[in-house]
């Protein structure tokens, strides 16, 4: 944790921290002149000053009438080289994780947190199961077994001449093609294990300053590891909450374990597929292969996946300290066992089986089933569980009465069936040449697991579904706007006002209002899904065929929506992952597309990787020890005041340094927040973190905090602190466009800025100004640190609150 800044005496000297939002900003545009220089940092991330303002400390007289600028940059965290575009293939991890931090509030639950966390690291661990298993399908079943074993399809790809059953080659027994198709998963698996160790090295790994443990108004926090994953988040007033812990932003602990058991579940699960397949020849017909090497071989998979489960289950965050500890034994063992399990199986695989021909496709339509409907039982569960929070400690701002969770819980694992079921559908697709898999007729190889290609059908369905909210909010925003007309007339007070400009600022008003619409349409989209999701199973179940076929004698038109269905949720599945592949490879060559692709992590990569180690990694654990200790250090060296200046989501960057500072200098230590969605994205979406009270405990904690907002913005919002609290936190809405018209002083005319550009409203100024005034001028404390300052004194109002609050 940053060092304890001791007792300031004033110089006069005044810093602004200047921290951009998504998107990212250069250091030239921040501070608004083309001469700058870094002060500490390096490429990645870093501190900037204008060059003339270097040796600002040394001549606090020239800084009397504005603050030192200063501007951190973080955009290279989250997009900074194409290859992070490839991130985007890591989407249902992200998105899986984000769900882990949405549970409610909990007071007094701790079996209840630590079981929803539970359960959304066994949905997390699913998905990685679900890759796998999609690599298995597409490199084991499709390639090796179906196509390989079928010499009309194999004859077509000379690539595949060695493994075919026609060449009678060494390779052509097919437990042997599945060894060696195995290794194509095998590798994928050691691919995102050595992104995530990768990441982590470059992003995660860096420690927080050390130094005084912080201070808590309330007492000492009990050292040890009761509260792992089961820490109520929010405290009492003048409370530290999760976000100012010290270990909330270094999970080394809990990654490198999480790490260790997907890698060895990714690894058993290319066992399994291999093993499946040959012990079940091996059982059916006399193998020269010993049976008791198959048996064993199951027992050990079974063996290892209970260990997985474990590891998964029995710890979770540690955040009431910085754990520097690492299970050294369990992240080497577990992983290598896996493996050489794996390396076993192959070996086991390619005992010589004459007469084994492969027949039909793998037993992957059983993994798949018990797969989607653990993923569905898992959701339910946690829904269950984030009521039963709710209940307990309900906050009205809450997105879908707590369930925001168990929703993106529900979304990953539809976008980790799309983009997997993309994948196997059009590699059959590409294989079985002009025939069409699963349908029979002019088919060469049977295709992928039935459920797949019932779970493509239903996607057609769900966007019918969502044509109907969509119409709803396009009809609601369109009355919104005819109705913001008269109040914008109002409001500008024009005489004449011009209809166009008017139907401009309401539309922009109307459009930024539906960002508050979210949470009711990623509860319908999750609902759909589910229900959808579960039809199809049963249908796959019930049937056994593609629903093409399964509808074969109910009627002409059911027959012929049947197969457009199912043709056309085929065309869309996989277009859908053509898409994220063209995006990732745009984005590798187009600098702008990056940037676009970068704001999508600047949003999602904010949270520390709880539930998912190969979810693209938090910039946060960089950005916020940064930000703490650059704060920490500046005000302790020099004495001097400082307001850091957040925009966007650099605001929800600067709230979180501030919460790790020290509880005597956050009293020292002032907010400016703009175009913030500190509540009104992450104050609905993680109430546990930036609910009312966390917030509350912010405002009374730093020496004051002012935010500034627009009724154009559709990211930032107001904070909504109660006057209770302290001083009014919100100014705002803020007049967007400043001027209506043309005028002599502004001829042309203004553009809507919405989200962008608060520097360019004289209130900023002004707020600004308005804070540094109210940190004032302030006297060293006494030698025993406890006497008061003289009655009168400048200051003395200051060194005897103990509050924190802003004096004006």
């Amino acid at each position: 944790m940053p060092p304890v800044t001791e007792a300031p005496q004033n110089t006069g000297a005044a810093l602004e921290l200047l921290v951009h939002g998504v998107g990212g900003a250069t250091p030239q545009e921040m501070l608004r002149d083309p001469r700058i220089a870094r002060v500490t940092g390096d490429a990645t991330a870093a501190i900037f000053r204008r060059t003339g303002d270097i040796d600002a400390e040394q001549h606090p007289e020239r800084y009397r009438d504005r603050p030192i600028e200063e501007a951190y940059c973080w955009s290279n965290l989250t997009s900074g080289n194409g290859s992070r575009a490839l991130w985007l293939l890591l989407l249902p991890f992200m998105v899986v994780n984000l769900a882990h931090w949405m549970r409610p509030t909990a007071s007094g639950r701790t079996r209840a947190v630590r079981l929803y966390g539970v359960l959304v690291r066994l949905v997390a661990l699913s998905l990685t199961v679900l890759l796998t298993a999609a690599a298995c399908e597409v490199a084991l079943d499709l390639t090796a077994w179906q196509c390989a074993g079928v010499p009309d399809c194999s004859n077509q790809r000379s690539w595949l001449g060695f493994l075919s059953s026609a060449q009678g080659g060494w390779w052509s027994q097919p437990g042997r093609r599945l060894a060696l198709a195995a290794v194509v998963p095998t590798v994928l698996v050691g691919l995102l294990w050595y992104l995530s160790n990768r990441t982590w090295s470059a992003y995660e790994s860096q420690r927080p300053l050390t130094g005084a443990e912080p201070d808590d108004d309330t007492g000492a926090e009990p050292d040890d590891d009761t509260c792992e994953d089961g820490a109520d988040p929010t405290t009492g007033p003048g409370g530290r909450p999760a976000l100012g812990r010290p270990g909330f932003w270094y999970g080394r602990r809990l990654v490198a374990r999480l790490r260790a058991a997907h890698t060895a579940a990714g690894f058993l699960t290319v066992a399994a597929s291999v093993a499946g397949a040959v012990a079940r020849h091996d059982r059916a017909a006399g193998s020269p292969a010993p049976a008791s090497l198959g048996r064993l071989t199951e027992a050990m998979l079974v063996l290892g996946a209970a260990v997985v489960l474990w590891v998964v289950c029995r710890r979770g965050r540690s955040e009431r300290r910085l754990d520097n500890r690492i299970d050294r034994a369990l992240i080497t063992w577990l992983p290598g066992s896996s493996l050489a399990l794996l390396v076993l199986t192959a070996v086991y695989a390619a005992w010589s089986r004459p007469g084994w021909v492969s027949a039909g496709t793998l037993p992957g339509d059983v993994t798949f089933r018990v797969l989607t409907v653990g993923q569905g039982v898992l959701v339910v569960a946690l829904a269950v569980v984030a009521l039963v929070l709710y209940r307990r400690t309900p906050e009205p701002r809450t997105v879908m009465y707590g369930l925001g969770g168990p929703a993106v819980a529900m979304l990953a694992c539809a976008l980790g069936g799309v983009m997997t079921g993309g994948v196997a559908q059009r590699v059959a697709d590409w294989l079985d040449g002009p025939g069409t898999p699963g349908m029979g007729r002019t088919s060469l190889i049977d295709g992928p697991p039935v459920l797949l290609s019932w779970q493509a059908s239903v996607i057609p369905v769900l966007l019918v579904i969502l044509l109907i909210p969509a119409v709803v909010l396009g009809v609601r925003t369109w009355l919104a706007v005819r109705a913001m007309e008269p109040e914008v007339n109002r409001e500008y007070g024009e005489e004449w006002p011009d209809a166009a400009r008017t139907r401009q600022i309401a539309r922009t008003r109307a459009t930024a209002a539906l960002t508050d619409s979210a949470p009711w349409l990623l509860g319908l989209v999750s609902g759909a899904t589910l229900l959808l999701g579960a039809g199809a199973v049963a249908g796959a179940w019930a049937s056994g065929q593609v629903p093409g076929l399964a509808m074969d004698g109910a009627g002409p038109f059911i027959e012929s929506v049947a197969e457009a269905a199912q043709s056309t949720g085929s065309w869309m599945i996989g277009f859908g992952f053509l898409v994220f592949v063209a995006c990732g490879r745009r984005a590798y060559r187009d600098a702008a597309t990056r940037r676009t692709i970068g704001i999508l992590w600047d949003v999602g990569t904010f949270w520390p990787r709880a539930a998912h180690p190969f979810a693209p990694p938090c910039y946060a654990e960089r950005a916020v020890p940064d930000l703490a200790s650059r704060m920490s250090g500046w005000t302790g060296r020099t004495h001097g005041r400082l307001v850091i200046s957040g925009h966007s989501q650099g605001s929800v960057l600067a709230a979180s340094a501030v919460w790790q500072l020290p509880a005597r200098t956050r009293r020292r230590v002032a907010l400016l927040t703009y175009g913030s969605p500190i509540e009104r994205l992450y104050g609905r979406w993680f109430p546990a973190y930036f609910g009312p009270g966390p917030l509350h405990g912010l405002h009374r904690s730093v020496h004051c905090w002012r935010n500034l907002w627009r009724a154009t913005d559709p990211i930032g919002g107001r904070v909504r602190l109660d006057r209770g609290s302290g001083p009014e936190v919100d100014r705002g809405p803020l007049r967007d466009p400043l001027v209506y018209g043309r005028t002599p002083e502004h001829p042309l005319p203004e553009p809507v800025l919405g989200h962008s550009d608060y520097q360019a409203d004289p209130v900023f100024a002004e707020e600004r100004a308005a804070l540094l005034i109210r940190l004032g001028p302030m006297l060293p404390r006494q030698p025993d640190g406890d006497a008061p300052a003289p009655p009168g004194t400048p200051g003395a109002e200051e060194s005897q609150g103990s509050s924190g609050r802003s004096s004006g």
